[in-house]
């Protein structure tokens, strides 16, 4: 897996260094193959897109597996072309960080919730050797510039781990009257009430080169990202590539909650008005903190031996019909700490609504 790990990392660094190296290049001689300004331009003219409504859930259950390590994530994203920019955001990324925040900004809001668990769950008593019990609630305003070539995304996250965080609730919920599984017992050795502050960059190059043949097209965007926070540091890279009908159009791949690969709610409608796309990808992460294993900042609470070396691999189908966007993506992440007993497989549900 370490293996895996590092040749991923270091494909995606090469062909981002190539992305940039082109983007300056074709900066420089003031052309592009793939103008993204005026494709979005041309889009929001003809599918008059204002904003949109996405929702993403993200379940072991959605693989097959039960609930142990990562057991689930839900987030919904708000998106408005006209959205002003919170002065707060615009201090931090601007002025602070030097994120680029102009007229041409455009701005999302989004609220999430994600469950950690160890693998037995029947358990009352602290499971040494895995993974703490820890749930996280929080609010993110995500910012992105349309360049050229590629498209940068800025995003400022708040929430509260621990109790607060009401994982234990939804979890008890969901097994009582959905999901009829295991009462989860282990709650109260879960990670101590915390808030958490994480500031996040990234950086894609949507249709750094494409392949077309017989109707049909390969899309293949490379990318880079950074996290900063006392609930995830981290530094990665990773490609994706995106496979389907060639109409005309650049699909972007859906949403997906950190620190997964980088998605949007975004997509084209060929005039059509419907679509598939097959989509893939890899990521590799080196992990300076996660507080879900590395346990909680400014107090003794109980941890696990992480793993600094994490990757990820990912495959999806994407239905666009009109301005409803549906996809289901399978990952696998290897495995995050010392001692874990298998890597964790997930998938993920997305639905968006343009409106």
């Amino acid at each position: 897996m370490k293996t895996l790990f590092l040749t991923c990392l270091s494909f995606g660094l090469f062909v981002s260094s190539a992305a940039l190296a082109a983007d300056t290049a074709a900066e420089q001689s003031g052309g592009s193959t793939f103008d993204l300004e005026a494709m979005a331009r041309d889009s929001a003219l003809k599918n008059q897109d204002r904003s949109y409504w996405s929702f993403a859930h993200e379940n072991d259950l959605f693989a097959g597996s039960g609930d142990k390590f990562y057991t689930s994530g839900s987030q919904v994203t708000y998106f408005d072309v006209d959205a002003k920019t919170p002065d707060v955001v615009r201090l931090v990324a601007d002025q602070w960080l030097g994120f680029d925040v102009g007229e041409t900004t455009l701005t999302s809001f989004t609220f999430g919730q994600k469950i950690f668990t160890p693998r037995n769950i029947r358990l009352s008593a602290e499971q040494v050797g895995d993974r703490p019990w820890a749930g996280w609630l929080y609010g993110t305003v995500g910012l992105a510039n349309v360049y050229r070539n590629h498209v940068d995304q800025f995003g400022l996250t708040l929430g509260i781990v621990g109790p607060w965080s009401g994982a234990e609730h939804t979890q008890r919920f969901i097994h009582e009257n959905i999901s009829d599984s295991p009462e989860p017992m282990g709650w109260g050795n879960q990670l101590h009430t915390e808030p958490g502050l994480m500031v996040s960059w990234d950086r894609r190059w949507p249709v750094w080169h494409e392949v077309t043949w017989k109707g049909y097209g390969l899309q293949f965007e490379p990318s880079v990202s950074f996290s900063l926070g006392n609930v995830y540091t981290y530094a990665g890279s990773g490609m994706t590539v995106t496979f389907g009908p060639n109409k005309g159009v650049v699909q972007d791949t859906p949403p997906r909650l950190n620190p997964s690969l980088p998605g949007t709610g975004y997509f084209d409608v060929p005039d059509s008005g419907w679509n598939w796309y097959l989509f893939g990808g890899v990521n590799g992460r080196v992990v300076a903190r996660n507080i879900f294993l590395d346990g909680n900042t400014f107090r003794d609470s109980y941890e696990v031996d992480k793993n600094i070396l994490v990757g990820d691999a990912n495959a999806g189908l994407a239905f666009t019909l009109g301005d409803t966007r549906i996809a289901y993506t399978l990952v696998y992440r290897s495995k995050e700490f010392k001692g874990q007993d298998g890597a964790s497989v997930f998938g993920s549900v997305s639905l968006t609504q343009r409106f």
